[in-house]
């Protein structure tokens, strides 16, 4: 039901070799923690970005769970400027105005400029509905007051998709999307250095002005466009958790072969290999798990929801027990700096977080359960 057609298998194929020999290169050039310009401007050049925005239509689940699986297997840091860009554009995609969209979005899928989704506040991470940051009357428009943190790409970003509240005591019904350029006067920010190589930062708004051409959708109806684009990524982040975890096995399948202890290969070895055969019979399903998902979304079916939890938790959770068996066969030298392991171990561990925490992930299931 989920294999791939030909032309699927020759995209994928084609995007790997290319993240292989001309966008590994560029990451490895860049300053970890920072946006790489020319990275992203090469997946503008390639064509990648301009799969996200295909025309009049949305680009189908499946095609950026591919995507984003393929680039992950050979470059991490070319799936995450990939994934950071659709994240932060597809509001506008999918609620902007007509001047908004024809500004911003042939600018990203060009990779000339870089986005950022802001919705994570300090006291607003997996309840996303709690969040405080202001949006003030003032006059025709609104003055934003409050912080964003955990923030992909900031404070390097072109333009913010930034969620804000326009209502107070309304919860989820009283939140509003803006999109805010950055040069916009008491928009400021800060790098934030993690355990993952990411660009990610806090934003501060000190009565930043926005007026109604800066609204994507409708006033008060903000948390619909932060679900609608959320909805469409979440299979795809177990996607991007796939292509670490077939890394991280064909690294340790390749290390076993050749690495001979006790007199023979560490394959031989039922502690070595054993462990390697559960690795790979859950990423196998894991990956069915993610096309299914992506598939459901597709096809607008109903529970879809429950199964991209699914498919995110099951591909999350995977791909860190991936990496870390994988580490645990190649011993100490996977821990060494520059070591293709070290880089997925640093990685892997943030995808079980964001975008829904795998505990939310299982708070879904459940829901759906007793729904």
């Amino acid at each position: 039901m989920f294999a791939l057609t030909a032309e699927q298998r020759t995209l994928t194929g084609r995007v790997r070799e290319l993240a292989r020999t001309e966008l590994r290169p560029l990451a490895e050039q860049g300053a970890e923690g920072a946006v790489n310009r020319p990275l992203v401007k090469a997946l503008g050049e390639h064509g990648l970005l301009a799969r996200l925005f295909p025309g009049e239509r949305q680009v189908a689940a499946l095609d950026l769970c591919l995507l984003r699986e393929a680039l992950a297997q050979e470059c991490t840091e070319a799936e995450t400027a990939l994934a950071l860009q659709g994240l932060g554009t597809y509001p506008v995609v999918q609620s902007g105005q007509d001047e908004q969209i024809s500004r911003w979005v042939p600018a990203v899928a060009a990779g000339e400029a870089v986005a950022a989704f802001a919705l994570t506040e300090p006291a607003a991470g997996s309840d996303a509905a709690a969040l405080e940051l202001a949006a003030e009357p003032d006059g025709a428009g609104w003055r934003l007051t409050g912080e964003k943190v955990w923030i992909s790409n900031a404070p390097e970003a072109d333009f913010y998709t930034v969620f804000a509240r326009t209502t107070p005591e309304a919860g989820a019904r009283g939140v509003s999307a803006f999109l805010v350029p950055a040069d916009r006067p008491g928009l400021t920010g800060e790098h934030l250095d993690l355990l993952a190589p990411h660009p990610i930062g806090r934003l501060r708004f000190d009565g930043v002005p926005v007026g109604p051409g800066d609204l994507l959708g409708e006033l008060d109806r903000g948390f619909r466009v932060a679900m609608g684009t959320l909805n469409l990524f979440r299979p795809s982040v177990g996607a991007f958790a796939v292509g670490m975890a077939q890394a991280a096995l064909d690294l340790a399948v390749a290390h076993t072969a050749e690495r001979n202890a006790f007199g023979a290969p560490l394959k031989d070895l039922q502690a070595v290999s054993h462990p390697l055969a559960e690795v790979a019979t859950r990423l196998e399903a894991s990956r069915l798990l993610v096309y299914a998902a992506a598939s459901a979304y597709d096809r607008g079916e109903e529970q879809v929801a429950a199964k991209s939890a699914m498919a995110k938790l099951m591909a999350t959770e995977t791909a860190q027990l991936a990496v870390d068996t994988a580490i645990q066969v190649h011993g100490a030298r996977a821990l060494q700096r520059g070591h293709r392991l070290e880089h997925l171990y640093r990685e892997v561990r943030a995808p079980r977080i964001y975008e829904g925490a795998s505990e939310v992930q299982r708070t879904i299931i459940a829901r759906a359960l007793y729904g």
